[in-house]
């Protein structure tokens, strides 16, 4: 019996060992040094707005979303925002939030994402369940449209009404932005102006609602592509335009081949980097 109890100890700990040499990602500072989740949440918590970067199909990602929400409503008072659900649509959200609604009805009347169901509900239940704030942060996707086609001029001719679902006009807005001149790049002879000037409309709507629904004592954690935060740009520019004082944490998702050492181009992203094995299962 002792040598069957050796014998299934022994095995447990080799399984684990294998398990810790092969983890699914790694955490990493701005530096490129390895920190522990307990350390980040650590962090976190001392945060009064996150901008958590996600890779929009990144498995990982989305479980770390909950985990790091789930853990920090554990500490203090926190509200909710996401990208994914555009501006017009917190009135569907706000009826499904207090019961009024089904999940079968905001699917009916908010635009939700494809991968909604496997990705973001997770959040949004878990909001429900807690009776915390769940905010519709993004530009409507069709005034962000219009913006590609004919710069920010094209909000100039919305109606009041579509006005409040838009960062006030003028927002400020530099072209200049690294991140910003970088989308030229990336996009090659695609890239335009007006297609970095519906970036930056999406950047500074986000932004917006973020300070709008932010409380002094409560914490706030919005969930956005990780380049509309990367290199402390994006939202945060605009963020820290408005209320520089404010204390603000960020998080970003990369994927790489080699998890064990985070990889140059990867350093700097945000204050802490998930660095996800390229293997991982994506959600879509």
């Amino acid at each position: 019996m002792k040598r069957l109890l050796f014998v299934s100890a022994l095995c447990f700990f080799i399984i684990g060992a294998f398990a810790q040499k092969k983890p699914a990602y790694i955490i990493f500072n701005a530096k490129g040094k390895k920190v522990s989740y307990k350390k980040m949440m650590k962090d976190l918590a001392k945060k009064d707005i996150i901008l958590f970067g996600e890779l929009h199909n990144n498995a990982i990602a989305h479980w770390l979303q909950f985990e790091v929400t789930n853990d920090l409503i554990a500490q203090k008072p926190m509200t909710l925002g996401a990208e994914m659900f555009e501006a017009d649509n917190q009135e569907p959200l706000n009826a499904y939030l207090a019961g009024e609604i089904n999940a079968k009805g905001l699917d009916t009347l908010a635009r939700l994402w494809p991968n909604y169901k496997t990705d973001y509900a997770p959040l949004v239940n878990l909001a429900k369940d807690n009776k915390l704030p769940f905010i519709a942060t993004n530009i409507p996707r069709r005034y962000a449209s219009l913006v590609n086609k004919q710069g920010f001029k094209a909000l100039d001719a919305l109606s009041a009404q579509e006005k409040e679902w838009v960062a006030p006009l003028p927002f400020p807005y530099d072209s200049e932005l690294p991140t910003y001149k970088n989308i030229l790049t990336m996009m090659g002879d695609h890239g335009t102006p007006e297609l970095v000037m519906a970036q930056a409309s999406k950047d500074a709507t986000m932004a917006h609602f973020i300070l709008q629904h932010f409380k002094v004592g409560n914490g706030f954690i919005h969930y956005n592509g990780s380049y509309h935060s990367n290199n402390y740009e994006g939202i945060l520019w605009y963020l820290i335009n408005q209320r520089s004082e404010l204390n603000y944490g960020t998080i970003a998702t990369v994927s790489q081949d080699d998890i064990t050492q985070l990889m140059e181009e990867n350093k700097g992203l945000a204050d802490f980097i998930i660095c996800v094995d390229s293997n991982m299962t994506n959600t879509y």
